[in-house]
């Protein structure tokens, strides 16, 4: 029998090693999938509410008294600064707790059966069970809360789940899922299954996987989807490049320290960043240079140092594409404001850029780096063209204090959430989350990703 391969972990920014974990093979995954149609196929063995809500209850408590523990694990292997790594700490234990609460949510209801002389005499109702097996994968820029969102809702409906996380933040997911046997999960109901390309294909196409969860590259999860067995429900959440319009009444002092938090947030590394700023023709100079001059205060540096605001990106040849893109974009006529440079292999200076042509790459294709481009436009119509142009579509922000045409901006831009004088970033869990066009399908949010895991099934009585 060969050895597992081991899949080591770096700390993005110096690139040592701080732990490893086993790649599961496809033998000991297909066990799991059986494993797991046999736990749902018998009612019998499903867990009941209370003890899922116990179990629930008591992981958040367990990560509640490990709070800085998994903030620095968070910020060691995804290059989150730990600033906010404790916050996304935060958000997943709120998001354990959202799973007891939405749990009530999943009741049924009474049909009417009497609207008609053909149901007349007959009681109906509905329930909700859980759907099957679940698969899910995730990314590495929320290497806990994203876990969360995937693994709690399948545990808390009742469904078997089996999680591969992001390959360069899998000890996050370890010790989430460590955490939830701790709280008295049995492990056949939530199985850790880090595994390369190929097997992880295998196991998202297989006919026993009743949903699919997938966070990540659209480019992957379109394709996978395209390769799912017929009754596979699924999820995708895949990224943009978010928009925001200024308009001449905004508050440019409030705005500008959002459009920085939302722009160099994670490095920008997140599918929801400040991406593509569009302000009026007389201002967007001035908003460049104050833009400019807030991320070159920044500080750039190991994510596990108290003092860095904008940590590395998760590889090497992430700087360096970045570097490319910005360098096609100095070619074709934009302006680097600030930044516009590699400060170390794993490392990209906080970047702004004004007037970069609509052609280049930094303008109609995510970034996924420290980069934010300011363009001028001459009527708030043009400015949502040119937002409502590229063939995804994810959040996106108005800043104005004429209610007028912020509810005008919020009615044409095409998104699925717009927000007023707030960054494109911004997020609470249980909130619909989700992305148009090629930016994703279905609804995330915690109470949405419940109702995937579940399928409603009515009784129809005649009295």
């Amino acid at each position: 029998m060969s050895t597992p391969k081991t899949l080591e972990v770096v700390n993005p920014f110096d690139l040592k090693a701080i732990g490893a974990v086993p790649l599961k093979q496809w033998e000991e995954i297909d066990g799991y999938l059986t494993n797991a149609v046999q736990l749902h196929a018998n009612q019998r063995n499903w867990l009941p509410a209370h003890q899922r809500i116990d179990i629930l209850r008591k992981t958040g408590d367990l990560m509640q008294a490990r709070t800085e523990e998994l903030a620095f694990q968070i910020a060691n292997e995804g290059g989150k600064p730990l600033v906010d790594a404790r916050i996304e700490v935060i958000r997943a234990i709120d998001g354990v707790g959202l799973c007891i609460g939405e749990m009530a949510s999943l009741a049924g209801k009474q049909i009417p059966m009497d609207w008609t002389q053909a149901g007349a005499g007959r009681l109906a109702f509905t329930q909700r069970e859980p759907i099957g097996p679940v698969v899910a994968i995730s990314a590495f820029n929320h290497p806990l809360n994203l876990i969360v969102h995937q693994v709690a809702p399948a545990v808390a409906t009742g469904c078997p789940v089996l999680i591969k996380p992001a390959d360069d933040t899998p000890l996050s997911c370890k010790t989430f899922v460590d955490i939830l046997y701790e709280a008295g999960l049995p492990e056949e109901w939530c199985r850790f299954v880090p595994c390369d390309i190929p097997t992880a294909e295998q196991m998202v196409i297989d006919p026993r996987v009743a949903f699919f969860s997938f966070i990540g590259s659209g480019k992957v999860g379109w394709m996978l989807r395209s390769k799912v067995a017929p009754g596979t429900r699924c999820a995708l959440e895949h990224g943009g490049a978010a928009p925001v319009i200024v308009d001449s009444s905004a508050d440019i002092d409030a705005m500008i320290p959002d459009l920085v938090k939302g722009g160099f947030y994670h490095s920008g590394q997140v599918c929801v960043s400040v991406q593509r700023v569009f302000a009026p023709k007389d201002i967007a100079d001035d908003i460049a240079g104050l833009l400019a001059d807030a991320a070159s205060k920044l500080v750039v540096g190991n994510a596990i140092e108290e003092d860095t605001n904008a940590g590395p990106l998760i590889r090497p040849p992430e700087v360096d594409r970045v570097a490319q893109w910005v360098t096609e974009a100095k070619e074709a006529g934009a302006s680097v404001v600030t930044g516009g440079e590699k400060l170390s292999r794993t490392t990209y200076a906080p970047t702004i850029l004004l007037r970069p042509p609509h052609k280049a790459k930094v303008s109609c294709q995510e970034i996924f780096g420290p980069v934010v481009c300011v363009y001028e436009y001459d009527t708030v119509s043009a400015a949502v063209r040119q937002a409502n142009a590229l063939p995804f579509a994810f959040q996106a922000a108005v800043y104005s204090q004429n209610l007028d045409m912020a509810m005008q901006a919020v009615q044409q831009l095409n998104a699925t959430a717009v927000m007023v004088n707030d960054h494109t970033a911004f997020r609470v869990d249980w909130m619909p989350f989700a992305g148009r066009k090629q930016s994703g399908y279905g609804t995330g949010g915690i109470g949405y990703t419940m109702q995937d895991m579940t399928q409603e099934k009515m009784a129809v009585i005649n009295l």
